[in-house]
């Protein structure tokens, strides 16, 4: 192995790491944070309010974030990334204040959409286009490990308040200090050619044009991820099931998505990701209905978890990538923001509608709503079938001539 190919290596591995930090500091959040906020007797819509602030701190990032990038590089903002991660955990434990912890966790939010992009940018336009799926699912890997593994921080409570905080905030700076030492590089910036690409909107009414069908995938993958986590139980406990029974459903979802996340990965590479995402949807929408109709069994409920999981468990990294093969690298950063936003929009909106669904519609009705979520993944990819060979970066210069 060349020293090239070995730092390549060493930097994937430290990007990936730091993907891998960021869902554990945001499993063990939700979890520890839900558990003090419930134990000082605040009701659960206050309670996932103060979650939803996450997010917020997300959606006001993502504005802000491309030109920095373009003009200092990855590393810096994947520098401040954890750094806006790694000290408000540090103070959460400080000051058990409502406010307090949401505007922590707005700073958060921040820093977290700063870490992602830099790093699935990164990833995405170093990466070899015959293994761009392959790593893009590693970093979807880690992310899901982490946030795996962040719930498990959670039950270090017992040992006190500042334990969960601690062991996260110093995993966050075991990846920090080593990432001060990689090069730094430099998207590859847009350059107008023509009077109206100068427009600010020029390329985001381009990256919707072309890529919406990818933003359908990011946001029912949000819609998705927030439904069964904060539906579910609700939902399970309804239908007669106990807390033990849901503990041991919701990670079979989990555990599914993490044994096909790289095979999927490799075989959108080969087939192509449009086909790949129409094939998993499709079924995926199969089992959700399945789902639905043997909600009662908890036996059923695990077989088609584990079984969804499996095949919509990557639906994020599919759709990132899907944006990567068709967009010009010039547009991937923009895109990766659009994604982003999506992806936030489509979380706030799953636990709402599946809410709804659970309150005025009887019988599996949440998980058939998911289960329509994965038809109209599939209808939007049919539709965009004129984009015939994934990968055809020449697509926007086509719409560009015809423009």
């Amino acid at each position: 192995m060349t020293h090239t190919s070995s730092y390549r290596l060493f930097r994937f591995i430290l990007l990936i790491g730091s993907v891998f930090i960021s869902g554990m500091s945001q499993g063990m959040l939700m979890t520890t944070l839900s558990i003090l906020l419930e134990n000082q007797g605040l009701s659960s819509a206050l309670n996932g309010f103060n979650a939803m602030s996450l997010y917020i701190g997300v959606l006001l990032a993502a504005p802000l974030i491309e030109k920095p990038t373009n003009k200092y590089g990855y590393k810096p903002m994947l520098l401040l990334g954890l750094l806006l991660t790694l000290i408000p955990i540090f103070l959460f434990p400080i000051w058990s204040y409502f406010w307090f912890w949401f505007a922590l966790r707005m700073i958060i939010g921040l820093g977290d959409n700063m870490l992602h992009f830099a790093a699935q940018v990164w990833i995405t336009v170093s990466s070899p286009k015959e293994k761009k799926g392959r790593n893009i699912a590693f970093y979807g890997l880690s992310y899901g490990l982490g946030f795996a593994i962040g719930p498990l921080i959670a039950s270090s409570l017992s040992l006190g308040l500042y334990a969960p905080f601690l062991i996260a905030g110093f995993s966050c700076l075991l990846f920090f200090i080593p990432m001060l030492f990689i090069k730094n590089d430099f998207p590859e910036k847009f350059v107008p050619k023509k009077s109206h690409e100068k427009n600010y909107f020029y390329r985001h009414k381009k990256i919707l044009s072309v890529a919406w069908s990818g933003l359908v995938v990011t946001f029912t993958y949000g819609f998705l991820e927030a439904s069964m986590n904060s539906n579910f139980p609700v939902f399970a406990l309804r239908q007669g099931l106990n807390l033990r029974d849901i503990s041991i459903i919701l990670p079979t979802f989990v555990l599914g998505s993490l044994l096909t996340q790289v095979p999927l990965g490799s075989i959108g590479d080969k087939i192509g990701r449009r086909v790949l995402i129409l094939i998993v949807t499709s079924l995926g929408a199969c089992t959700f209905i399945i789902s639905a109709i043997l909600s009662h069994s908890v036996l059923a409920l695990l077989i088609t978890f584990f079984i969804s999981g499996m095949l919509v468990g990557s639906l994020f990294s599919m759709g990132m990538t899907y944006l990567s093969d068709i967009l010009k690298p010039s547009f991937i950063p923009l895109a990766n923001i659009l994604a982003g936003i999506s992806f936030s929009l489509g979380s706030m909106t799953g636990p709402l509608v599946g809410g709804f669904l659970i309150k005025y519609v009887p019988n599996g009705s949440f998980l058939y709503g998911i289960a329509g979520m994965m038809m109209i993944i599939c209808v939007s990819m049919f539709i965009s079938g004129r984009t015939k060979k994934v990968g055809n970066n020449n697509y926007l210069e086509q719409i560009d001539s015809n423009t």
